[in-house]
């Protein structure tokens, strides 16, 4: 008898899984602690995810220019949201799920609208910018590439000497007008004048250093100013953001664009961050805004943000976009422009 009554209490109750909560549970823990008075600090950071969104430039740049890290990331600061989310269910909080709410918001009021494709409108012009790689092994076929997208004006930045030859040959049938000063060049389908070098050296860097230049296309609709410009690299590393000839360099384009007279202008260029960058206010505040995109070119492999532009002035840049990779670790950018009436 007292066998059989042990058999039993050992043997395991076959509904105890129903009893079993597949979640843990939502009340008070061990400490004391309700769901709305946990995870406090998973609220806070949701709070400040919400604010670095809304106004970035509140980052000083003073110490390793971290503001304009964060503006030329910022899309990717949205990533926080699903990770805090995560946390705030295994810390089951309600106090950070509702706080998450504000970055998330934030983030679909800047962002979410362009997840959704858009028509490309009327326009005058397309553009198409690129920086080509100095060690490409395909030029010709990177020529080719561009062509397919039938655009009046090509960009082109990191030219080289061995490869100069072969961008000219491949592109001259389908745009017979093309200057070139250091290692950037422009290619048109309408006539050039008024070639000249731009000036953008830092200081520091020798008189060899060559990337930028000024044309007047006399397009259909008028005369237009086109800059191409290639602006210095950044460097990130335990000094931080490495911005500063790149910020150096966009002072001098920007002197160059408001000194300007014709009223159209259009810049194309690898200016090496995002126009979100307040290191490239001195040249977007002398443009008119361009909407935000996803149309991120750099790095090719796993594109994280666009520091390929085409902005204009007195024109509207009415759909911008990718174009397939060519043998550059950039990715091209195309552009549809409506110029206005002078």
């Amino acid at each position: 008898m007292e066998s059989g009554t042990a058999s039993q209490a050992r043997r395991p109750d076959s509904r105890a899984w129903l009893r079993r909560p597949a979640w843990p549970r939502w009340g008070t823990d061990a400490a004391g602690r309700s769901p709305w008075t946990r995870g406090r600090v998973l609220a806070a950071l949701a709070v400040l995810t919400a604010g670095l969104l809304a106004f970035p430039s509140a980052v000083p740049n003073t110490v390793g220019r971290a503001g304009s890290l964060l503006e030329t990331f910022l899309p990717w600061l949205g990533l926080a949201v699903p990770l805090l989310f995560l946390l705030a269910l295994l810390r089951r909080s309600a106090t950070a799920l509702l706080a998450l709410l504000l970055p998330a918001a934030v983030w679909g009021g800047l962002f979410g609208g362009l997840l959704f494709p858009e028509d490309r409108g009327a326009h005058d012009i397309t553009a198409v910018q690129h920086n080509v790689s100095d060690v490409n092994a395909d030029p010709a076929g990177t020529a080719l590439a561009l062509i397919e997208a039938e655009p009046e004006l090509v960009a082109l930045e990191e030219l080289t000497p061995s490869a100069l030859p072969v961008y000219e040959r491949v592109l001259a049938p389908t745009y017979p007008y093309r200057a070139i000063e250091g290692t950037v060049g422009l290619w048109s389908k309408y006539p050039l004048s008024d070639v000249r070098p731009l000036d953008i050296r830092p200081k520091g860097i020798g008189e060899g250093w060559q990337r930028g230049m000024r044309a007047r296309m006399r397009a259909p609709q008028g005369d237009v100013a086109v800059y191409v410009a290639h602006l210095p690299s950044v460097r990130l590393g335990l000094s931080g953001f490495g911005s500063g000839r790149r910020d150096e360099s966009a002072g001098l384009l920007g002197a160059a664009l408001a000194a300007e007279r014709l009223d159209r202008v259009i810049l194309l260029g690898d200016l090496n961050s995002t126009a979100d960058d307040r290191g490239l206010d001195p040249v977007t505040s002398r443009m008119e805004p361009v909407e935000r995109d996803f149309a991120f070119s750099w790095p090719e492999a796993f594109p994280v943000s666009r520091i390929d532009h085409v902005m204009t002035r007195a024109a509207t840049v009415t759909h911008i976009r990718t174009l397939p990779a060519t043998g550059s670790d950039h990715l091209p950018i195309a552009a549809d422009i409506k110029l206005r009436s002078p």
